[in-house]
């Protein structure tokens, strides 16, 4: 029997935390499910990490690739995948226990829905709740605020052209995938609970980041998705005319910034 949710876990240098978050994986209440776990050419032992998971339960799935970015080890394991939805996690990260369950129960209710996303707990070098909030998409078009662990249907998967291996540098994959969700005819479902918990380290690869760096992915992604910003930013601006709370004046300042520069 194919398994209903495909858990994706790329790798890269994450033998030391991989154990945690497969060990999530095991441990929720949602039976059905693999977990496709993507060396990624990493140079550490996760190779070793993974097969011990994979010899203890078969719903574990090994796959070793050359180093290719986040993006690409992602696309790789989604097309090996046979679940009915898609679940992204970072080799650092742990899922809840009870978010796939959920989840599945508001697909089965909706058929409209494609991405359902929650909040997150920090641990590591910062604690405290990461509250995300309804889906926005004046605050998506501005900035990316839905992490990749949200659990989506595999058929808007197909409608979008996978993750951007082309990116100038790694980090903002999920932001340029979602923005390809805004033209399908999905939506996305904002589950009030804490859904994940996000590990945050002093050397993680978004950390790493360079303002110039940064600046070069939002140029790209903004360039990739003009006819985005340019056709639906006039009906988006629209909804948020006659309100007057400040951040969502200070989200319609910024955005009117960018689009200036794409004209």
């Amino acid at each position: 029997m194919k398994p209903k949710i495909s858990i994706i876990i790329p790798c890269y240098n994450t033998e030391d935390t991989l154990d945690e978050t497969l060990n999530s994986v095991l441990e929720q209440d949602f039976k059905s499910w693999e977990a496709i776990i993507i060396n990624d050419g990493s140079p550490d032992d996760v190779e070793k990490v993974a097969l011990k998971w994979e010899k203890k339960d078969s719903r574990f799935k090994y796959f070793k690739k050359s180093n290719g970015g986040l993006g690409t080890a992602r696309n790789f394991g989604i097309q090996k995948s046979q679940g009915e939805f898609i679940l992204p996690l970072d080799s650092d990260n742990k899922i809840k226990s009870n978010f796939a369950s959920k989840a599945i129960s508001i697909f089965n209710a909706k058929a409209d829905i494609g991405v359902i996303y929650g909040d997150a707990l920090y641990f590591g070098d910062k604690d405290g709740r990461w509250s995300v909030g309804n889906f926005n998409p004046i605050a998506l078009l501005e900035a990316n605020y839905i992490d990749a662990c949200a659990l989506y249907r595999k058929t808007l998967y197909d409608e979008t052209k996978g993750y951007d291996s082309n990116l100038p540098y790694q980090g903002h994959e999920d932001w340029d995938f979602w923005l390809q969700v805004i033209h399908t005819n999905y939506k996305f479902y904002y589950m009030k609970a804490i859904t994940f918990d996000y590990r945050v380290k002093q050397d993680s690869m978004i950390r790493s980041f360079t303002v110039d760096m940064e600046r070069e992915n939002i140029a790209y992604i903004m360039n990739k998705h003009y006819k985005l910003y340019l056709e639906y930013y006039p009906k988006l601006y629209a909804m948020y005319k006659s309100i007057q709370i400040e951040s969502n004046k200070s989200i319609k300042e910024r955005l009117i910034r960018k689009l200036k520069r794409l004209y």
